[in-house]
């Protein structure tokens, strides 16, 4: 793992311990440890399959209107819900799905 990663890893896992701290004081309210755990937990690897059932079951969008939801190209969807493209989301877009398959596309609106 190359350095930097190494480092924003630990530096993510050891706020959460922090929060987890502070919550077990009474000084972090439970809904504010669950949205820094949110945050801080890396997202999960997201398989095709995976990508599709989020998009048409959680989010109910075409392929077109999800790209545009997440600020990627089509042709990002369609490679990710392609197995032979072996192409899989990662970073900020991973985290995006995260959201959007445990809390729904409400969770990225803004008020």
């Amino acid at each position: 793992m190359p350095a930097k990663k190494t480092d924003e890893a630990r530096l993510l896992q050891e706020a959460l311990e922090t929060a987890r701290a502070l919550h077990s004081h009474g000084l972090l309210s439970k809904a504010d440890l669950s949205s820094i755990s949110a945050l801080c937990e890396p997202p999960p690897d997201y398989t095709p399959r995976r990508v599709v059932s989020i998009r048409t079951r959680k989010a109910r969008m075409s392929q077109a209107v999800f790209a545009s939801f997440l600020n990627v190209s089509v042709s990002t969807v369609q490679k990710w819900e392609s197995p032979s493209a072996n192409k899989h989301p990662s970073g900020a877009a991973a985290k995006l799905l995260q959201l959007v398959e445990t809390k729904g596309v409400e969770a990225l609106l803004v008020p």
